[in-house]
């Protein structure tokens, strides 16, 4: 399957089936269970690296302040990693590009785990890099998932890819006990055995990716191939679709400005949690709470969309990023208003996400896709990695809820776009 053809003029076949073409409706159910797969099982070692990253430079370095360069090299490779990826995918397939993201997130762990073996911070954090493949990848992989399905499908099938990611980052952030277990034969320090797991996840990703999804080149007859396109980025020309497009920029603006919004207040929401004296369990049970609202809905927001239209979802997730940094931001000590304005910060994430992709896919011609979809994956990791970096900063000279309000202003702009791009519409 290639993000770039047209997917009714080149329609891939699943693998080991008769010669023939393939029952479209058929081939698309099938990509989606591939790609729900390999985000369950490769998303085990995202959320595995996530919960011991930091805790890992920090026993290499002594010093907590640099443990957060594990987060913040994990995202910046993920948006050096998804131009690469998305120009691959458009010149070789999904299967390529996905596949090729994986496998670089695979060998990056196994870097983390050799510099932890030598107690060297400096190739931990290069593997720390390496490993942002795997969130390019699994962003990549809701775009892939709406290559061949119907236009008032596309937003549920995207967030049925997006649902699957929910497993990965609940079950990969349990792995931290049994990772020390398996760290202690192997003389790493405790942190470092979760990336054991990582390895053998971002593989099977990989491997489910390789074995099961479909491509174009398996079923179009050899004689209605064309020549694979070169490897090439077209960052330039992405952008210019996106601004000549109003659907298209919307789209973006809602998928890039939405995930600062919620980089921006999730990052510092434990730091304020535990400033005011909540326990552990009370942050864990937050995040959690977020990371449900982020995903675990997504089925719903993509049947939404699909029903209702791509700007009313946008502009509902904008009202409710809107009702989460009021309620959290004028929380003060208070816990259960910050964990609910959490969870509807995570709603908010999954309304603009879902429908701004959904929305930002389809405004595009086919053989722009690729590259557009690769530009709205770097940005959002750009924005992000800004966003957590900037949230410290504003809290400590504005506190949580001057972050909150900061982040409330970022939903004006996004919300006007959408307006204008409706009325512009109905003209």
């Amino acid at each position: 399957m290639t993000s770039a053809a047209d997917s009714r003029s080149e329609t891939p076949g699943i693998p080991g089936s008769p010669p023939g073409t393939p029952d479209l409706a058929a081939v698309q159910r099938h990509t989606v269970r591939v790609l729900m797969t390999a985000q369950v099982v490769a998303g085990v070692g995202m959320g595995s690296m996530l919960s011991s990253g930091g805790l890992l430079v920090e026993n290499l370095t002594g010093s907590r302040s640099v443990a957060g360069l594990a987060t913040t090299l994990t995202t910046l490779g993920a948006a050096l990693m998804s131009v690469p990826l998305a120009a691959l995918s458009r010149a070789r397939g999904r299967r390529a590009g996905l596949g090729t993201g994986w496998l670089v997130a695979a060998a990056g762990a196994v870097v983390v785990l050799a510099g932890a073996g030598l107690r060297a911070p400096v190739p931990t954090l290069l593997g720390m890099l390496l490993i942002g493949a795997a969130s390019a990848a699994n962003l990549q992989s809701r775009y892939a998932a709406t290559d061949l399905a119907e236009p008032e499908a596309r937003a549920g099938a995207l967030s049925l890819v997006v649902w699957a990611t929910t497993v990965g980052s609940v079950l990969g952030p349990n792995l931290s006990g049994p990772g020390e277990a398996v760290a202690r034969p192997l003389g790493l320090p405790g942190p470092a055995g979760t990336f054991v797991f990582s390895v053998g996840a971002f593989v099977a990703g990989w491997a489910v990716i390789r074995t099961w999804l479909p491509t174009a080149a398996a079923k179009a007859p050899r004689s209605a191939q064309t020549a694979p396109p070169r490897f090439r980025t077209r960052m330039r020309a992405a952008a210019g679709h996106v601004l000549a497009s109003p659907a298209a920029l919307t789209g973006l603006g809602a998928l890039v400005v939405g995930h600062a919004v919620m980089v921006s207040v999730m990052t510092m929401t434990p730091v304020h949690l535990a400033h005011h004296g909540a326990s552990l369990s009370v942050v864990g049970l937050t995040i959690s709470l977020h990371i449900l609202g982020m995903y675990g809905l997504s089925p719903l927001v993509g049947r939404a969309a699909d029903r209702l239209g791509r700007i009313p979802v946008i502009l509902a997730g904008q009202a409710v990023f809107a009702a989460a940094t009021v309620l959290a931001g004028t929380a003060g000590g208070r816990q259960w208003p910050v964990t609910a304005g959490l969870f509807l910060l995570g709603v908010g994430w999954s309304c603009a996400t879902v429908a701004g992709s959904a929305l930002l896919s389809e405004s595009v011609a086919a053989e722009h896709r690729s590259e557009t979809q690769g530009l709205s994956d770097m940005l959002m990791n750009l924005v992000g990695a800004a966003g957590a970096a900037l949230s410290g900063v504003v809290l400590a000279g504005y506190g949580y809820g001057g972050l909150n309000a900061a982040a409330a202003a970022l939903v004006l702009p996004v919300s006007a776009l959408a307006l204008y791009f409706a009325l512009r519409r109905r003209r």
